[in-house]
């Protein structure tokens, strides 16, 4: 299986597994279900090479510091949400759950178009603010993993740390994409981008 999603924590949040090659692979975001992760990793008998986070809010962080220690992956995230890695407070699990935010201890910062190689996989960094400062979508091949910035139908909110113009500024540049990607959202089902941009109120207005 090339793709796997599993959905974590108590906002239902998508974790998509993606097969690198040579039984490794990456995963994008990793909610409240570090055990559900691992479960998967090895009854598909992988091996977790980096975390790629879309975001820095807790409900897709706060699996990330345990997973990353039983699998040794190397974790990424866009420099302007890098804090939130580190603070409770800036990631909003103060207010998303009960439970105590094991602080990520080790991880890298990315920027807009960087490029990512791992496995037989090349994944570029488009930074997309809007949800939160440091909102990236990742691209590779024919897919997308938009994170919090495009859902189905709709987008991210923007009253979470987030910003109205930015959040457009970032859709603008999603709709001037080419290639009709499988959009990958952070959360609910998935899509198309050629879908998306005659479906979805917030894309029309720039395709």
């Amino acid at each position: 299986m090339e793709l796997i999603n599993l959905v974590l924590g108590e906002l239902a949040t998508n974790c998509y597994i993606l097969d690198i090659g040579n039984g490794e692979a990456v995963a994008f975001d990793i909610g409240n279900g570090a055990k559900k992760v691992m479960q998967a990793l090895e009854v598909y008998h992988l091996q977790l090479k980096a975390i790629l986070l879309t975001h820095g809010h807790y409900d897709h962080v706060a699996g990330v510091e345990a997973v990353r220690k039983m699998t040794g992956a190397e974790v990424y995230i866009h420099e302007n949400d890098a804090v939130m890695l580190k603070s409770g407070e800036a990631n909003l699990s103060w207010q998303l759950t009960n439970e105590t935010y094991l602080p990520v201890t080790a991880y890298h910062t990315l920027r807009n178009g960087d490029i990512l190689e791992f496995g037989n996989r090349k994944i570029q960094v488009m930074h997309t603010p809007g949800h939160t400062p440091g909102g990236i979508c990742y691209l590779t091949d024919d897919m997308m993993f938009s994170g919090d910035t495009l859902f189905k139908g709709s987008v991210g909110r923007i009253d979470l740390g987030g910003n109205r113009e930015d959040m457009m500024q970032s859709l603008r540049k999603i709709a001037a994409l080419d290639k009709n990607y499988k959009v990958y959202p952070g959360h609910f089902d998935a899509s198309t981008l050629e879908a998306e941009k005659k479906q979805n109120p917030y894309l029309r207005n720039f395709s």
